[in-house]
């Protein structure tokens, strides 16, 4: 069936068009509504497109394909529906591009060089699920809540009354069995009539916050992050936590190790559901990362990392516009598994090729430009998605957390550049990767000395009663002697070893000690590249005790030598499992060690 045109294009620059209403007194533009052009040129053909500005009855517009062949007179077409995602299950497992088109589906209907305009069902139209009814006939529901349970691999998917509805409702029929997504599953009335069918799938626009009617109106609430999440990485984990539901970001220079660590995070971190949004990254690591995941073991579940995973990819190569609209896609699937009771995190990579999508879509449409021409807000852009990471608690009283890791990717490794400046003012964790770290093969390469985490503080009651009392302090002990140690270290490379006092000597030993043995991990080591809480805490302890202890040495060489024997045992114990051979032989030979120096 053919939609009536209601506007037509007047102008086109690249992906940005203009267009106006045909009849102005019939209809309007929406800022955010999507439309779709049809070139003339190509009968049958449709683009997609979004309003940006509106300017009367003239609207400019960003077009999610190439503009080639798109003319002015060309019709439009306006749907008068914002920018939005399909929820419901068969997300896990799938593979998107920025506008939840599944890559799969495409190649297998259109093969590898895509046409123009070409689309898929982001769900699997002929999927059978198993729904397992949770209300009976009668029972009053409100936006957000739970009226089905459908097993979707490792999770139990929610389906839920959609999130934009107002009122109370009451269930007038709801059944159980096995259905497609767009079935109907149950049917809601109202006091006044209104009827409304619900089926196991929802949309909602990715640039509003999923849960925003449900707290305004007090059906769920925003809780205070708690609770850390554990990464198994003994930097981040021990130094500079990320909390569930919170909001952190890794900047580094090419070649750092980045994508490594992301991966790493996001196979072994103590989370439900993992969204992947790789934005604008150079297509042959996309393709490397789509065609690892699925190989890739699930330590939780021991079956593929895939089966809790959903990857939203855009290339380089790919519109500028789609690009943008990736970030907000991803975001929006993390909400819908966060609305669940689950914990979700989804890692961005990278937040600067968004911005840099937001820079020229900005230039195209004239703005007044900011610092080194991103647009004049790029800073509320990033705080507007990274204050989208929380805790909830949901309308059943689960609670469910959403965190956000965005990588950075500045030019040269600057950190002063408008995107890094702008993300650490949004975010409260910062891990900072070093150039000079990585070129040590000190991995992973965040450099401990410029890093933070404004969660320590927020964590210090989980750490004091699962760490111990004295956590915090001991781990500040350890930040403290790690700057001294780099200090000591810069007045050697001006005054030599004979420059220095024994004292400053031990402690610059120490600090590299504790560098070598316990903030570097090697990521393809089966035991050393994931390390649980209870392990974490006991090698800190050890450590802690030697950096800590006064040792009597006769003189520098014993100190060197000392430390350089004990670092070699302590990167041994590293790679030993708990309970083999080789981990209590390393622990004896480390205890004698030390008990070979005499202590003041």
């Amino acid at each position: 069936m053919t939609v009536e045109a209601t506007a037509t294009i007047v102008a086109v620059q690249e992906d940005i068009v203009r267009l106006r209403l045909i009849d102005p007194a019939r209809g309007r533009l929406m800022k955010n509504e999507v439309v779709y052009i049809r070139p003339a040129r190509a009968p049958g053909q449709r683009l997609k497109a979004e309003v940006l500005r509106v300017l009367g009855d003239q609207a400019d517009a960003q077009v999610y394909e190439s503009t080639a062949g798109v003319g002015l007179g060309d019709e439009v077409e306006q749907t008068g529906l914002l920018l939005s995602i399909r929820l419901g299950p068969g997300l896990l497992g799938q593979v998107y591009d920025g506008l939840q088109n599944p890559l799969e589906a495409l190649a297998q209907g259109h093969g590898t060089f895509l046409p123009k305009g070409v689309a898929a069902p982001a769900l699997p139209p002929g999927a059978k699920w198993t729904v397992t009814a949770t209300r009976r006939v009668g029972e009053r529901v409100r936006a957000g809540d739970v009226l089905a349970t459908v097993p979707e691999g490792p999770i139990l998917h929610k389906i839920m009354v959609p999130f934009a509805l107002d009122e109370d409702w009451t269930v007038d029929w709801i059944r159980d069995g096995s259905m497609t997504v767009d079935e109907p599953m149950a049917r809601l009335k109202t006091a006044s009539g209104a009827v409304r069918n619900v089926t196991l799938a929802q949309d909602w626009a990715v640039r509003q916050a999923l849960p925003r009617h449900l707290l305004r109106r007090g059906y769920s609430t925003r809780l205070y992050p708690s609770e850390p999440m554990i990464t198994t990485q003994r930097l981040i984990d021990a130094f500079f936590p990320v909390a569930q539901g919170g909001a952190a970001c890794i900047p580094g220079p090419f070649g750092a190790g980045k994508t490594v660590l992301l991966n790493l995070i996001a196979r072994h971190s103590d989370v439900d559901v993992v969204i992947l949004v790789a934005c604008g990254e150079r297509a042959g690591e996309v393709v490397e990362t789509i065609t690892d995941f699925p190989r890739l073991k699930d330590p939780r579940t021991g079956g593929s990392l895939m089966d809790r995973t959903v990857i939203v990819c855009n290339t380089s190569s790919m519109p500028v516009a789609s690009r943008e609209a990736s970030i907000y896609t991803g975001i929006a699937l993390g909400e819908y598994y966060r609305q669940m009771g689950l914990r979700t995190l989804m890692i961005a990579d990278s937040s600067s090729r968004w911005a840099q999508a937001m820079r020229e879509t900005s230039g195209r449409l004239e703005e007044i430009p900011g610092e080194e021409a991103f647009p004049a807000y790029l800073d509320s852009a990033i705080k507007g998605v990274y204050e989208r990471a929380g805790v909830i608690q949901t309308n059943d009283g689960s609670v469910g957390a959403f965190t956000i890791i965005g990588a950075v990717s500045p030019a040269g490794g600057n950190f002063e550049e408008p995107v890094t400046q702008s993300t650490l003012a949004a975010v409260k964790c910062f891990l900072g990767l070093s150039y000079d770290r990585a070129y040590k093969r000190f991995y992973p390469a965040i450099d401990p000395l410029t890093s933070w985490s404004r969660y320590r503080n927020q964590l210090a009651a989980w750490s004091a009663e699962h760490m111990g009392p004295d956590w915090m302090a001991r781990v500040d002990e350890m930040i403290s002697l790690l700057n001294r140690g780099d200090e000591i270290q810069r007045m050697e490379q001006v005054a030599g070893e004979e420059g220095i006092s024994s004292d400053d000597y031990l402690a610059s030993e120490a600090a590299k000690f504790v560098d070598m043995v316990f903030l570097q991990q090697d990521a393809f080591d089966a035991v050393d590249s994931s390390v649980s809480l209870e392990r974490q805490k006991q090698t800190f302890n050890q450590v802690y005790a030697i950096a800590t202890s006064r040792y009597e040495f006769a003189s520098k060489e014993d100190i060197r030598t000392f430390f350089v024997k004990m670092t070699g045992l302590f990167k041994n114990l590293n790679y030993a499992a708990p309970g083999t051979p080789d981990f209590q032989r390393l622990s004896e030979e480390i205890k004698a060690l030390n008990d070979s120096v005499p202590v003041t």
